[in-house]
C-alpha cells in the first residue's frame, strides 16, 4: 500500500515505514503529524485518485528529527570587474517516519457500482 501526498509545495510517494525528508515543519520532535492532502492511494491493486484530493484519506507520521542539509555554495561573479562573492546556504528539513495510511470506508454508491461491474464481467 502506498500513497502520494502533497506537502510543502511538493508531492511525495510514501508507504508505511518510510522515512521522508520534508521542508521544515512546525512540529516538535516525537509528535505526530497528519497529512490530509492525499492525491492518490493504491491498496492491493485498487487505485483511488482524488480530484484534487482523495476524500477521507489520511497519512499519519511521527517527527523523528529536525536538521539542516549539506551546504550549497553560491558563487557570484561579474566578469572584468574583479567582483566575486561567495555565499553558503543550508536548507532546514524535518525527518518524518510514516506510521499509517488510512482510507475512509467505501460508500454505498461505490459498492453498488462495483457489484454491477462484476455482474457484467460474469455475464
Amino acid at each position: 500500500m502506498y500513497a502520494i501526498i502533497e506537502s510543502c509545495g511538493r508531492q511525495y510517494k510514501v508507504s508505511e515505514g518510510d522515512v521522508v525528508f520534508f521542508e521544515k515543519l512546525d512540529v516538535e520532535e516525537g509528535k505526530n503529524v497528519k497529512f490530509e492532502n492525499v492525491v492518490l492511494v493504491s491498496n492491493d491493486g485498487k487505485v483511488q485518485v482524488g480530484a484534487p484530493y482523495v476524500n477521507g484519506a489520511v497519512v499519519e507520521g511521527k517527527v523523528v528529527s529536525h536538521g539542516k542539509a549539506k551546504k550549497i555554495i553560491v558563487f557570484k561573479m561579474k566578469p572584468k570587474k574583479g567582483e566575486r562573492k561567495t555565499q553558503g546556504h543550508r536548507q532546514p528539513y524535518t525527518k518524518v517516519e510514516i506510521t499509517s495510511i488510512k482510507v475512509a470506508a467505501t460508500t454505498k454508491k461505490e459498492t453498488v457500482a462495483e457489484k454491477k461491474q462484476t455482474a457484467k464481467a460474469e455475464a
